[in-house]
């Protein structure tokens, strides 16, 4: 599969980029990308959450009232989970929901992820490119001359950019990471992935293909 290289102005270069159909023209296997999307929200999760339940509340351990002859329900204690104040039965209690997958499956749901985005045009390759200083007007000029300013776009550098992730910080549908980072979760939720030339040298390493 070949892409066309364009530059910062959104023009052709009159180059083409060779993307491994190891990578992008495999079949997607979309079990391996739930499982690795699922493991990423799980390892997002605090898990701190607590309810009292009816050993933790504080009241009263007296009997409220007699066993038998009153017309109601028996009832032992205030901290009964039937009464107003009293212990919540069954409550959450503090867990930890992270759980661990294959290195080969996460692997797989990477490699499925973008094997999605090739299948749907959702790929873009730009040369390589600077700023020389920190400007949001420099990135919004960028996607516009693209063509994605209407997108979620994930940016892709094959190494860490601080102007470049400084100048997309404040767009609220950019994110910027290094091809070392890249996630299947933050493949599948952005709607084109905007590569730089060398970032694909670098997924290339990050899947030995060399």
């Amino acid at each position: 599969m070949e892409l066309t290289i364009l530059n910062t102005a959104g023009e052709d270069t009159g180059r083409k980029i060779e993307l491994q159909d190891s990578v992008f023209g495999i079949e997607p296997n979309e079990h391996a990308i739930y499982l690795d999307v699922k493991q990423f929200l799980a390892n997002q999760r605090q898990g701190t959450h607590k309810s009292k339940e009816r050993a933790e509340v504080s009241g009263s351990t007296a009997k409220i009232k007699k066993q038998k002859g009153t017309g109601t329900a028996r009832a032992g204690s205030v901290k009964s989970p039937l009464f107003r104040g009293g212990g919540r039965c069954f409550g959450p209690r503090p867990r930890n929901y992270s759980f661990k997958l294959n290195k080969k499956l996460k692997q797989l749901a990477r490699k499925s992820a973008l094997a999605v985005k090739a299948q749907n045009n959702a790929l873009v390759v730009v040369e390589d490119f600077n700023f020389e200083a920190v400007k949001t007007k420099m990135f919004v000029d960028l996607q516009n001359n693209l063509k994605v300013a209407d997108k979620k776009v994930l940016l892709v550098l094959n190494e860490e950019n601080k102007n470049i992730y400084l100048s997309s910080r404040n767009l609220k549908n950019v994110e910027v990471v290094r091809v070392s980072d890249l996630a299947t979760y933050d493949i599948m939720k952005a709607s084109t992935l905007l590569f730089v030339e060398s970032s694909i040298k670098g997924l290339d390493e990050m899947f030995k293909l060399n």
